[in-house]
């Protein structure tokens, strides 16, 4: 899917009904909710209470309360100096993130139901009133000899409408009167004649193509899907984290604080992969509680946690692979939950939430912090709360990942907090199914892209994020809404910046149990340096860095070729903090509303690459320069790029050979 509204939004919800005043003594009546700032939350909290008020958000982090007032209390807090800013409409201008409305809506299942004559495949319709079939278009290998049956539930298609010699393929347009009819949901079935009888195994997907039109305007495809998607998920692998795992390393000892809608208590994520119980915290910032059970009613919390630590085995042939499908399955957990079952969060509670992880760094050694969602930013980075209470987070030694949002392809599109120039910002890269083929892995149109609206290049990273499968709660949001990703063994398939986010909190993880004294601005560093750009054969970036970073994360190679001393050069965070300095990007917005860089033209090419199948582009130096046929032409390239590609390779060839020579106990990665 494009997106879901389950990317988490920040939508201030509570804010979103008219302000009015009330009197005083009416316990009843409606209150403002406002957002106070100055130099004391402490200060802050004996004026309001002073006029009545009542505080429901201490935020210390940022110097600020929030509060429930008349309007007449307000306007008497505010004529105080000790109140530097107020925010009384803290809601968000955009709507949470929904699919667009249709006359048609209908979904088809992931996931084929598969036998050795035949298939099934459902079909969920998401309308009050029933939808009419209007064209189907099968085609499927030869060897399975012509279809001899075609059901929609009971309701069989006649045989005329396909008939004979249909040669692996057929197409059947259907009159609206007598078209078949589906309500909630419905099986198309079908069965073949089967000429290669010896053929025992069941029918695979990838064999198939099917499409379903309805009257109304909308069809849904089937995806080719991958093999053995629940045993052996295909992100750890490309990602490089399954490497990883098998020399031992698999974020153990470092503690990963995820902000999200909740948790289902699964075993495969409450325990780590010796059975150990590994969720060390559980708080509610909606409700300030700390407590031991974090109900998900979404989903999304609990998707987040599996990409990133999931514990469970993969396992080829029943045979174990010393391989896990999460990211980082050894990790602790503190779970924050701030969003609700809409996937929409409160304001002052995230701000809330993120005081809570800055607060317990110490007492639960958190090194990580997740941030899977994204809203449209209001203000300049450092006048967000959310990004100044981010700020304090990194400032403190913890790791910020957070998602740059699925509002792409437009510029200009990187949510907040991703808009926030220290952190890590994600953009997703989907791989067309395809996990062993990377010619065809692509930037999708959703994956929003930078600038910042302060001119900061983003996002700094891609990485997987396309029909990423995790474990959620049976049950949740997202299996109602959207009951044509979910798998029959239980797994449910998301796409969106938020899984890619979560996927590289995993990686900051790993990282930091081979070297825990890494600051944040080194794991920044480590990660942009490592990263694979897209090249096309030109020598030229396949994506802007306003659409790709720095390039496509890799695990193996962060901890191999990483760099260290240059995250957020130019950068002070500390000034920052203390309002004394604020920084605004290189990006350039020309008159007409381009978006450049100084120097672009040499860097990125002017010919759009493919959504898919690439010819052109390679993902990496080494890619990039060993590809077939390769010319390098030394005058004429370093003339017309910014880039010296040949000589890029080089040193990275060096330090690999380096790496090779050093003894067994001086490397990184332990048995390499």
């Amino acid at each position: 899917m494009k997106r879901t509204r389950f990317i988490l939004f920040l939508v201030a919800s509570f804010l979103a009904s008219p302000l009015f005043a009330a009197p005083d003594n009416n316990h009843t009546a409606m209150r403002l909710r406002v957002l106070l700032q100055g130099e004391s939350a402490a200060a802050l909290r004996v004026l309001v209470e002073k006029n009545g008020g009542i505080i429901t958000h201490d935020l210390p982090i940022i110097n600020a309360v929030g509060v429930r007032v008349s309007q007449r209390q307000l306007t008497e807090i505010l004529q105080s100096k000790l109140v530097k800013r107020h925010i009384d409409d803290l809601a968000v201008s955009d709507k949470p993130d929904t699919a667009p409305e249709s006359d048609c809506d209908v979904g088809g299942s992931l996931e084929l139901e598969t036998s050795s004559t035949g298939f099934k495949w459902t079909l969920f319709n998401k309308r009050e009133t029933p939808v009419r079939l209007k064209q189907l278009i099968l085609s499927w290998s030869e060897s399975l000899g012509d279809i001899k049956s075609l059901t929609v539930d009971k309701q069989l298609i006649d045989r005329p409408l396909y008939g004979a010699g249909q040669n692996g393929r057929m197409e059947i347009n259907f009159e609206e009167e007598s078209a078949p009819a589906i309500g909630k949901s419905a099986k198309l079935h079908a069965s073949f004649a089967r000429p290669d009888r010896e053929r025992a195994f069941n029918i695979q997907q990838q064999e198939l193509s099917l499409e379903a039109g309805f009257f109304g305007g909308c069809s849904t495809q089937l995806i080719p899907g991958y093999r053995g998607n629940s045993d052996n998920p295909y992100f750890p692998r490309v990602a490089g984290a399954s490497a990883l795992h098998t020399q031992g390393i698999t974020g153990k000892g470092v503690t990963v604080a995820i902000i999200d809608s909740g948790l289902w208590e699964h075993q495969a994520l409450t325990h780590n992969t010796s059975g150990r119980q590994r969720v060390i915290a559980r708080y509610d910032a909606i409700n300030h509680v700390v407590g031991d059970r974090l109900f998900d009613e979404s989903g999304h919390g609990t998707h987040m946690t599996s990409v990133l630590a999931h514990s469970g085995e993969v396992k080829l042939g029943n045979q174990p692979t010393g391989t896990f499908k999460g990211i980082a399955p050894d990790v602790n957990l503190v779970a924050v939950k701030a969003f609700d079952i809409e996937g929409q969060g409160d304001f002052l509670d995230i701000v809330r939430a993120i005081q809570f992880v800055v607060d317990q760094r110490d007492t639960y050694n958190i090194k990580v912090l997740n941030l899977s969602f994204a809203a449209k930013p209001r203000w300049n980075y450092w006048q967000d709360p959310i990004n100044q209470a981010v700020m304090r987070a990194w400032a403190s030694g913890i790791t910020v990942v957070a998602a740059a949002g699925n509002e792409g392809p437009d510029p200009i599109t990187v949510g907040s907090p991703g808009n926030l120039p220290y952190l890590i910002t994600v953009g997703a890269v989907t791989d067309s199914w395809t996990p062993d083929l990377r010619d065809d892995d692509y930037v999708p149109d959703f994956s929003s892209q930078g600038p910042t609206p302060n001119a900061h290049i983003k996002p700094d990273i891609v990485a997987p994020g396309g029909h990423i499968a995790g474990i959620t709660r049976p049950g949740s949001r997202l299996t109602q809404d959207f009951p044509e990703y979910l798998l029959k063994t239980g797994e449910f398939v998301m796409t969106g910046t938020s899984q890619a986010s979560a996927l590289v909190s995993g990686i900051v993880a790993l990282l930091l149990q081979l070297e825990p004294d890494l600051s944040p601005d080194d794991v920044k560093c480590i990660l942009t340096t490592s990263a694979e750009p897209a090249i096309n054969r030109d020598n030229l970036l396949a994506y802007s860095p306003f659409q790709q970073g720095n390039g496509y994360v890799s695990a193996t190679r962060a901890v191999t070729l990483g760099q260290r001393g240059c995250g957020n050069e130019g950068l002070n965070i500390h000034r920052d903090i203390a309002g004394l300095e604020h920084f605004q990007g290189p990006a350039i917005v020309e008159q007409d509303g381009t978006i450049s860089l100084p120097g672009l033209g040499k860097l990125h090419s002017q010919t759009p690459t493919e959504k898919g199948l690439s010819k052109s582009r390679k993902w990496g130096v080494k890619a990039h320069i060993e590809r077939k046929n390769y010319q390098w032409d030394e005058q004429r390239s370093t003339a017309a790029t910014h880039f010296d590609w040949q000589l890029m390779y080089a040193q990275e060839k060096a330090k690999m050979e380096e790496l090779a020579r050093q003894p067994q106990e001086n490397k990184r990665i332990p048995g390499n």
